[in-house]
C-alpha cells in the first residue's frame, strides 16, 4: 500500500503543476489561448473574460487535487485536460499538439483510477472487518 500512496502522491504534484501552471498563464491572459475559446464560439470580448475565469478554476483545482484529492474534481480535471488539449488540433494546429499533451489528461487519469481503486480496496477491507465471524 505504501507504493500506492507514493504513486498518488507523484502523481498528485504532476496534476498540481500542470493545473496550477496553465492557472497562472490563463490569469495572465495568454493571448493565444483566445482563439481557443473564439473556436468554439466565444467572442473575443467574452474570451478575454472567460480565460480568467479558467485560470481561477484552474489554480483551484490544482490545489484541491494536492491537498484532498476529491475523485470528481479529479475527473474534471481528465475532462478540461483533454478537451484543451483536443481543441488545438480543433482549432486548426497539427494533430501533434493533441499527441504532445497526452500526459496532461493522462496523470489525472491515472490518479482517478487509483483513487477509485484504493476506495474499492478500502471498502472491501472495511466490510471484511465487519464481519462477526
Amino acid at each position: 500500500m505504501k507504493s500506492l500512496n507514493n504513486i498518488e502522491y507523484i502523481l498528485r504534484i504532476a496534476v498540481f503543476m500542470l493545473f496550477l501552471g496553465h492557472g497562472i498563464f490563463a490569469l495572465m491572459g495568454t493571448a493565444k489561448w483566445l482563439v481557443y475559446l473564439e473556436t468554439v464560439g466565444f467572442s473575443l470580448e467574452k474570451s478575454t473574460e472567460l480565460i480568467f475565469l479558467i485560470g481561477i478554476l484552474d489554480v483551484l483545482v490544482a490545489f484541491v487535487i494536492l491537498l484532498k484529492p476529491y475523485k470528481y474534481v479529479v475527473l474534471w480535471a481528465v475532462i478540461w485536460a483533454f478537451s484543451t488539449a483536443l481543441i488545438r488540433p480543433i482549432s486548426g494546429e497539427s494533430i501533434l499538439t493533441f499527441i504532445e499533451r497526452g500526459g496532461n489528461w493522462g496523470a489525472p487519469l491515472a490518479l482517478f483510477y487509483l483513487l477509485n481503486y484504493k476506495e474499492s480496496n478500502l471498502l472491501k477491507v472495511y466490510d471484511a472487518s465487519q464481519s462477526i465471524f
